[in-house]
């Protein structure tokens, strides 16, 4: 799951501008299209994995098809060499559909697992906990990795990083398979509620618990700050800070805190509460950007420091908003109202919507100011408006995004119930 979070979230925008010579606004929207197309189908794919549950006792079928990602990726990053601009554009969206459905057939019952265990509050979060540290792992391999393999901008390059990652995510899928079916038998499974009548009913269902919305809506817009700061680390190295070799290392910054601090979020959240933690990690994340506008008048160590810190607050705001859904869940079920497979589609039809909204605004962002795309990684003169535009992107844009999902994340009331 890393790579696929990673990669296409911080190379498509640079590869399609930089390599493809995509205008930044058709780029944009190569990146949205899809992942809106995706928001629409993980609610379906959580109504039919409450159905696989209920049939079957368990949901393992569905996430066999994850086992196809790889060869998505693959093409998404094969695009022929007669291809340039929007007819490139045109290829990478049509494999970034096909690589989004076989993620989401894969994510939305993975991500179920710990609502179907009979496990308690803070065992859901340490659940969580051990698959935020290995997410992390594959976050950083190819945060760190894929930069490198790809650091001559050549579409040959771009090839054989996605055959890497293909191998990688094919083992590590079934891996994790084999984990999913161990606790299921180890903790046991809750079968969702038989009556779910169709997907629009297990929407409204989700949507009408409050605390539930309050949560999905602050998500929104967490993710969609963390996917837009993803998506600018290689512009903010190199055109603000005028090294393209730092994108590997502030990306390293960025997640590698997540391998250490995922467990002292867990310490944390269990003496003032995941609301109070979640609140504490997206307060740090509007600090650290808005620390950051400065751009290059600060040391380059300050600014890997300061990366550091969003590093940090990112782990805070993977784990303590994950770990809620279950709880939500739980909630549900008190109320006789437990549909997991529902809750978890829109959580990641959520995610999947930030994860776009994100590059998005931030390539609005580029073609506002003026941005220059380029071919095959060719030097192209950018005009000071459009460095202007790449550090208030990374900066001012974020701290206001996240500042947004704060003020909405306070009023949610899940963790009074608890």
């Amino acid at each position: 799951m890393g790579a696929w979070v990673t990669v296409p979230g911080l190379l498509l925008l640079y590869f399609l501008t930089n390599t493809l010579g995509v205008t930044p606004l058709v780029a944009g929207l190569a990146l949205l299209v899809p992942k809106v197309i995706d928001a629409v189908i993980h609610p379906v794919f959580g109504t039919l994995s409450d159905r696989e549950a209920r049939g079957r006792g368990h949901r393992r079928g569905m996430m066999r098809w994850g086992l196809l990602l790889g060869l998505a990726m693959v093409a998404m990053f094969t695009v022929p060499g007669g291809l340039h601009g929007t007819p490139a554009a045109l290829w990478v969206a049509g494999f970034y559909i096909i690589g989004n459905l076989c993620f989401a057939a894969f994510q939305v019952p993975y991500l179920t697992t710990s609502s179907d265990l009979h496990v308690g509050y803070h065992e859901r979060t340490r659940v969580f906990m051990v698959r935020m540290v290995l997410l992390t792992v594959g976050l950083l391999a190819a945060g760190v990795v894929a930069p490198i393999l790809v650091a001559d901008e050549q579409r040959d390059s771009y090839t054989r990083m996605a055959l890497v990652f293909a191998v990688v995510m094919a083992a590590t899928a079934l891996v994790a398979l084999r984990g999913v079916r161990r606790l299921n038998a180890t903790c046991g499974f809750r079968e969702p509620a038989a009556h779910s009548q169709s997907v629009l009913a297990d929407l409204r269902l989700a949507w009408a618990d409050r605390d539930f919305r309050l949560l999905v809506i602050s998500y929104l817009f967490t993710g969609a700050t963390t996917h837009l700061v993803l998506a600018a680390v290689p512009f903010y190295a190199e055109h603000v800070l005028g090294r393209s070799g730092l994108t590997a290392v502030l990306m390293g910054a960025f997640l590698g805190p997540a391998m250490v601090t995922s467990p002292l979020w867990l310490r944390l959240s269990r003496r003032i509460g995941k609301q109070r933690g979640l609140l504490l990690a997206q307060a740090l994340f509007v600090l650290g950007t808005v620390t950051l506008v400065v751009g290059d008048r600060i040391p380059t160590a300050l600014t890997v420091v300061v990366v550091v810190l969003l590093g940090t607050s990112f782990a805070g705001l993977q784990l303590l908003a994950f770990s809620m859904v279950p709880d939500a869940v739980a909630a549900a079920e008190r109320r006789r109202e437990s549909r997991a497979g529902a809750y978890t589609g829109v959580w990641t039809a959520t995610e999947a919507v930030g994860t776009a909204v994100g590059p998005y605004v931030y390539s609005a962002v580029l073609a506002v100011g003026g941005f220059a795309a380029a071919v095959d990684g060719e030097s192209v003169p950018q005009t000071a408006g459009a460095v202007d535009a790449v550090l208030v992107g990374f900066t001012v844009v974020p701290a206001v995004l996240m500042s947004i999902a704060w003020l909405v994340q306070r009023r949610c009331a899940l963790d009074r119930a608890a």
